[in-house]
């Protein structure tokens, strides 16, 4: 119906725009149009996430800025109208229509510096994709848990920097506490158990991985990792179970076809136990 591709949903799921869903009604068509809308016009994914976390923040009891209010992107920025006003979420501004050329011509001669942990966490995303500015990044997403230390995602990112620098141990700890913040992040609770699974604590890591799918069902990253860490334990028919449910979710791919792949090996162990275990079917003595 909008001629999104399943990368794309992928992508934006990944991106915490969209939950995990096998299934979307009326209003998550809506906001699924809406994102596409904001993608066309080269609005970022981490802005338009950062946008609609600082306006959650900015208006009580809103719960999806998306459908809620209504949304503009103007440039790489993102604006929302509400109640008949219309609110830069970033900087915590209402706009006035006359002042928008003022304010675009105020950024060309002098551009702001970033000053709130929005902004912050913003400019610390735009960081990370340029290899050279990781420990720019990483400072910069710092100053936003020192401006907010309950910013459950700055926790996230700043960890991901600590997990692909092998810093295991601050990986871990910034993990446990984006989780502590917001004991319904699903993916705090998987990229922990990838740091657990990383350092050899297989049974640490099979719960946050559990704890990771009991938020999130349809997780399939999730159900993935934790099918090879139940294959490590030696516990196959866990294993299986996970594997058939990262199948039904994404059934096209090489991690798929790895998949069905050891769902095979399994049921042909499985398959052998069962006939060498059957009575009359012991092998004979000779």
């Amino acid at each position: 119906m909008l001629r999104i591709s399943p990368r794309q949903l992928a992508g934006w799921e990944r991106a915490g725009l969209i939950a995990v869903a096998e299934s979307y009604s009326f209003y998550d068509l809506l906001q699924i149009r809406k994102l596409s809308e904001l993608r066309a016009n080269k609005v970022r994914p981490a802005m338009i996430r950062a946008s609609l976390d600082a306006m959650q923040r900015q208006v009580s009891g809103m719960e999806n800025p998306l459908l809620e209010a209504g949304v503009f992107s103007r440039g790489s920025r993102l604006t929302f109208r509400h109640e008949g006003r219309e609110l830069d979420p970033l900087a915590g501004q209402f706009l006035l229509a006359f002042d928008r050329p003022k304010i675009v011509e105020a950024r060309i001669a002098q551009p702001r510096v970033a000053q709130t942990a929005a902004e912050l966490f913003v400019a610390a995303v735009a960081m990370e994709e340029t290899p050279a500015r990781q420990q720019e990044a990483l400072a910069t997403y710092r100053r936003v848990l020192e401006l907010d230390p309950r910013h459950a995602a700055a926790c996230i990112n700043l960890g991901t920097i600590y997990y692909n620098q092998q810093n295991y141990r601050e990986a871990e700890n910034h993990y446990r506490r984006a989780v502590e913040i917001d004991p319904r992040y699903a993916l705090g609770f998987f990229d922990l158990g990838n740091v657990l699974d990383e350092t050899g604590r297989l049974d640490e890591a099979v719960e946050a991985y559990r704890s990771a799918i009991a938020i999130a069902p349809n997780y399939a990253d999730a159900h993935y990792n934790l099918a090879l860490a139940y294959e490590r334990l030696r516990k196959p028919r866990k294993a299986l179970a996970h594997w058939r449910a990262y199948v039904r979710m994404d059934p096209v791919g090489a991690w798929s076809n790895y998949a069905r792949g050891q769902m095979q090996k399994i049921l042909d162990n499985e398959k052998l136990r069962i006939v060498w275990r059957t009575p009359g079917l012991l092998p004979h003595a000779k």
